[in-house]
């Protein structure tokens, strides 16, 4: 075949989810993809990123909780298997999505694919050939680029992005890190954790500055017992390869003198920018936002009929799960079935340094910009049994909610697995839950959650261990 009733360019968590959607609502479906089926996420993202940081938790035990967890003898933690096996799970998981793509009869296409119309691609194949293809719905689904600043150029060898670093099985002896998000933390941890000298340079003034400001002062308070460096308020002005190393210039943020740090490497953990060049996108006739992305609808419809995009290049919330919701809803668009469009002010967050922090919603800030009467209330995992049992009674759970109607408006947590309670949070919001009902709900004994329970009964006035 060479054409389709719905055309994926992109074999992201977006693509080949909107991909699967549409093939179970009855449509033909190919999806085009040059390297990474499962995009950057299953690749050199989410998952690998996931491995190598539960080894470095174990690495933290051995080295800095021996005591607390009567652990004797002398053990060597090396980097080398932490990164293989990394790997292996990273393929394991891609294999699963060819195999999704089988079941559900979807056709791949290995190459890189050039728009030539609103309908219509040329694909460059893998295997050397070219073909062409057409459909009658288009979802681009192609995701976003690594951003630099001014005076930062990736040479892929001593200044580089997350992507030469989670593929190389070596670690330098010092790096210095621009960017203190998600990605800029959780690599902190990992390489802090088998030996490497870090430093975050931080442009803002506080750590995950995108962050509810309790939850940075938390996590910096950590970094810091943990022996990373953290600036902020500090601006990267230029990186410079010495040969052997780095040499970063920076300044403070607000202007002033600029200081010189050597490492071994820079890893630029700026963000990222949504991927609108050099894949043909202006033949197709879609417009773009003023922050260069693809603009679209509730519906992922871009401004030109039968075309859609999802995920990163709509530059929304730069998140996977963000781009699999985005590809249902453009897969049952299509179809023309019932939908449900996301609601991008309510999304959850999740960072997996340690402690971990999950997050959805508004800040308190936030909610009261919106017209709210805020109540906040918060609860510490040192008063959480779990928690405690855990050895890992740090952090807490902070819910914001309306002050008269006890509507939660967002919650902002740090502490140990917190990213797993967020559904229990973001299911009561979207279904109109306020504090009292959550609160009435049961939560087993001991768990984590319970740490959930006590900070909503806050929100009553009536917190119980605390």
């Amino acid at each position: 075949m060479t054409h389709f009733d719905v055309l994926v360019l992109g074999a992201g968590p977006g693509g080949y989810v909107a991909a699967i959607r549409a093939a179970q609502l009855g449509r033909s479906v190919a999806v085009i993809e040059k390297k990474y089926w499962g995009g950057v996420c299953l690749n050199v993202g989410c998952i690998p990123s996931k491995a190598l940081l539960k080894n470095a938790e174990i690495a933290h035990t051995l080295t800095h909780e021996k005591a607390t967890f009567g652990i004797e003898g002398d053990a060597t933690v090396v980097f080398g298997p932490a990164h293989k096996r990394s790997r292996q799970v990273s393929a394991g998981i891609v294999k699963g999505v060819h195999f999704l793509m089988r079941k559900n009869k979807i056709t791949e296409i290995d190459g890189w694919g050039t728009l030539t119309g609103p309908k219509s691609v040329s694909v460059a194949l893998n295997d050397g050939s070219t073909a062409d293809y057409t459909c009658d719905n288009l979802i681009i689904a192609v995701g976003a680029t690594a951003r630099t600043v001014p005076g930062v150029e990736i040479n892929g060898d001593t200044i580089i992005s997350y992507e030469e670093q989670i593929l190389d099985e070596h670690l330098p002896s010092s790096i210095v890190i621009g960017g203190s998000g998600a990605i800029g933390v959780e690599f902190a941890y990992v390489m802090k954790n088998f030996g490497v000298d870090v430093t975050i340079v931080e442009f803002l003034d506080r750590m995950v500055p995108t962050e509810d400001a309790d939850v940075s002062k938390e996590l910096a308070r950590h970094y810091r017992k943990l022996g990373v460096k953290v600036l902020t308020s500090t601006a990267v002005k230029g990186v410079e390869d010495t040969g052997s190393g780095v040499r970063v210039r920076i300044a403070p943020a607000a202007g002033g003198d600029e200081q010189v740090l050597e490492a071994d490497r820079f890893l630029a953990a700026f963000g990222f920018a949504p991927r609108v060049a050099g894949y043909g996108l202006e033949a197709t006739g879609v417009a773009l936002t003023d922050r260069g992305a693809i603009a679209v609808d509730d519906h992922c419809r871009t401004t030109v009929e039968g075309v859609y995009a999802i995920g990163d290049v709509t530059g929304k919330m730069m998140l996977a799960h963000v781009a699999e919701s985005m590809g249902i809803v453009a897969a049952e668009t299509i179809a023309g079935t019932e939908t449900m469009p996301v609601d991008y002010d309510f999304v959850p967050r999740a960072t997996y340094c340690q402690p971990q922090i999950g997050s959805f919603g508004y800040s308190e800030q936030q909610a009261k910009e919106k017209g709210h009467d805020v109540k906040a209330a918060s609860f510490p995992f040192a008063a959480n049994g779990k928690a405690q049992g855990l050895g890992e009674a740090v952090g807490f759970v902070k819910i914001v909610a309306d002050a008269g109607s006890h509507k939660i408006l967002g919650a902002h947590m740090i502490g140990p697995d917190v990213t797993e309670l967020l559904p229990a949070l973001t299911l009561a919001q979207k279904w109109g839950l306020n504090a009292d009902q959550v609160g009435r709900n049961v939560f087993a004994h001991p768990t984590l959650a319970e740490a959930v329970k006590e900070a909503v009964h806050g929100i009553a006035g009536h917190t119980i261990n605390l």
